[in-house]
């Protein structure tokens, strides 16, 4: 059994021995670098296709379906190796709704989506929810409120800004205000003017704390070693809005996030104010699913949320994120595993993933 002259050089699958054991565990991370043959059917298959096994013996291996079809191989009804994998399929189905439903002034109605998706209402659902992180009404609502951010800065008045961002009824805005700008339009227009955020600096295991929140939730969580930079880096984030320091309620909620940052795996249950654009909502929720303990490349999360060639856009989301830990952006790492950049240091990064690898 040999193979063909073009080399498959995915560490992974390198030998005979690891194509076969990943066509045996149907593995469909092998799917996009190898195909396999079974010369008694004449057929050639992915690696994860569902098909009965065939014999070791009679298999052969091909880096690409190109490869497979010259050598007298037809592709599998089964599994289609000749077209994309169905999650790159999925993705780009995903990325075209999201295309739709950012176009569209009003929310396209689900039956919509699904059918210019070819799918059912159902699996539609399921599927954008899967690869977007949110449904198809939170997508539609997270980008509507990156519009009335913008507009609110650029508007002659609030009720422009308003329909301008496709809410046909101020009272339908004012309903969702708090939840979609974490304070009143006209303080979000005023840079904050008159908003109130508690904060207080404390010290944890890895140097400074900082933790502020809005009367939303948690809108800042910061990292370093100068208590004094991190305040003014909150001054300067929210230059009008009065700053005060938190009563003994909030104190309760600081030492939640510093026993978080402790102990990861029990989780943090308090409100966050998680401020962002549609598309880095979409990333820092792919980030909080991201399991303590665990990592991914900042490929993988374009790809888990339909937008496989915005590898530097999601990594920018990353580094825009303004909650440490809280979300998780530490667990997203370089496509060979190594650490990169990091808004509070390389060194914490590295620090919190190998307490939650311990834990």
């Amino acid at each position: 059994m040999t193979d063909t002259a073009t080399p498959m050089t995915d560490k992974r699958f390198a030998t005979e021995a690891q194509r076969w054991s990943a066509v045996q565990a149907r593995d469909p991370a092998a799917d996009d670098r190898f195909v396999y043959a079974v010369r008694t059917t004449g057929v050639y298959c992915r690696p994860s296709c569902a098909a009965r096994l065939a014999r070791h013996e009679n298999v052969s291996f091909h880096a690409t379906p190109a490869d497979a079809e010259a050598a007298g191989f037809r592709p599998c009804r089964r599994c289609r190796p000749d077209e994309e994998p169905r999650a790159k399929r999925q993705a780009a189905l995903v990325a075209q709704a999201c295309r739709t439903i950012e176009a569209a002034e009003e929310m396209p109605d689900l039956d919509e989506l699904a059918r210019a998706a070819g799918v059912s209402r159902f699996h539609f659902h399921r599927m954008f929810k899967s690869i977007v992180g949110l449904t198809p009404r939170a997508y539609a609502a997270a980008h509507r409120a990156e519009r009335v951010r913008s507009g609110l800065a650029q508007a002659g008045t609030v009720t422009e800004a308003i329909y301008d961002a496709g809410f046909n009824s101020n009272g339908r805005f004012y309903a969702d205000a708090g939840k979609i700008l974490g304070m009143r339009p006209s303080d979000y227009r005023s840079s904050g003017r008159g908003r109130q955020i508690r904060f207080a600096v404390a010290q944890c295991s890895l140097g400074a704390i900082l933790v502020a929140a809005s009367d939303t939730g948690i809108c800042a969580i910061s990292l370093g070693d100068d208590p004094d930079h991190l305040v003014r880096e909150l001054q300067d984030r929210f230059s009008r809005a009065e700053l005060t320091g938190g009563d003994a309620e909030f104190e309760a909620w600081v030492a939640q996030v510093i026993r978080f940052v402790e102990m990861p795996r029990l989780g943090l249950d308090l409100p966050l104010d998680v401020q962002g654009t549609a598309f880095q909502q979409r990333v820092w929720q792919a980030l909080r699913e991201i399991p303590p303990g665990s990592t991914a490349s900042y490929a993988e999360i374009a790809a888990r949320i339909g937008a496989p060639q915005a590898v530097r856009a999601v990594a920018g989301a990353c580094a825009a994120n303004t909650l440490a830990v809280a979300v998780p952006c530490h667990r997203v790492v370089r496509a060979d595993g190594a650490l990169s950049g990091y808004r509070w240091g390389v060194a914490r990064k590295r620090s919190l993933l190998d307490r939650e690898t311990a834990a």
